[in-house]
């Protein structure tokens, strides 16, 4: 089965959101767990979240992709805010458990100059610092695009934190504009970057997918988004991944750069180029 959702504004509460998803013929669906741009964060409401569970069981969904503040550094030079950054991620795992079973995504974070090597040290630590034992989410890393300093953008720093954070609850969401603009061609070649995805760090960690055109040429190390079909991925790339074997039945997240009617558009388009 596809899983197919988009980014929606959880400001009206997870119910809403459940409905707005039902209405663009989605089964999975990506929100923010605060405000994207900064720290703050809506009190937990946890009828809404029980009310939002049992619809999403009705429902057949797949599981959420919940993601992180863009702002959320672990790995930032300044220790204060660093620190801030680990608290936000351990409050965030916290918030999610009130949604179980689902996932939390985030961007790996920045090392701003210290060093790959450093930067990866510190988001182990901030990890092994926010994660519970027992939490009923999974955390997702996200396939970044290796832009500045960026921490992700090869599958062997993501292989590097999973080992170093040694938890079974660690994942990886693999972002198509960003793992192609870091020069994985999924394009020509999608087999062979999830063979060498497995070889890595195993097919196994790959728990859910962003799918995303690019504005950018193949290992551009850029990251801006573009419409299913209208970048330099174009529509067949899309059909291969929505039919591959290996990715069928994960939650696959639009974050295209539209409005809810076109994404309902995409998620048509997707569903349509599904093989029996």
């Amino acid at each position: 089965m596809l899983y197919l959702g988009c980014h929606l504004s959880a400001s009206n509460g997870n119910v809403t959101m459940v409905n707005t998803a039902m209405e663009l013929g989605a089964n999975t669906f990506a929100f923010f767990t605060r405000n994207p741009r900064g720290s703050r964060a809506k009190e937990v409401d946890i009828a809404d979240c029980e009310r939002a569970m049992k619809l999403l069981s009705e429902n057949h969904f797949g599981k959420l992709v919940a993601h992180g503040a863009y702002t959320m550094n672990l790995c930032t030079a300044r220790e204060k805010d660093r620190l801030f950054a680990w608290d936000i991620l351990k409050d965030d795992l916290y918030r999610m458990g009130f949604l179980p079973g689902n996932f939390y995504n985030f961007h790996p974070g920045s090392h701003v100059g210290q060093g790959t090597e450093e930067g990866i040290r510190q988001i182990v630590a901030a990890l092994q610092y926010a994660m519970e034992q027992d939490s009923p989410v999974t955390v997702l890393l996200e396939t970044m695009a290796g832009k500045g300093s960026e921490v992700g953008g090869r599958f062997e720093e993501l292989k590097a934190i999973i080992d170093g954070v040694g938890s079974e609850k660690i994942g990886v969401c693999m972002d198509t504009c960003h793992v192609y603009d870091a020069g994985y061609d999924i394009v020509n070649d999608l087999d062979g970057v999830l063979q060498e995805f497995d070889e890595i760090i195993g097919l196994d960690r790959l728990q859910a997918l962003h799918l995303n055109d690019s504005k950018n040429p193949f290992a551009s190390h850029k990251d801006r988004h573009e419409c299913i079909g209208s970048g330099s991925l174009g529509l067949e790339t899309f059909q291969n991944i929505v039919n591959h074997p290996k990715l069928k039945g994960k939650p696959m997240i639009l974050e295209t750069p539209n409005e809810l009617p076109d994404y309902a558009r995409e998620i048509a388009l997707l569903r349509q180029m599904e093989r029996e």
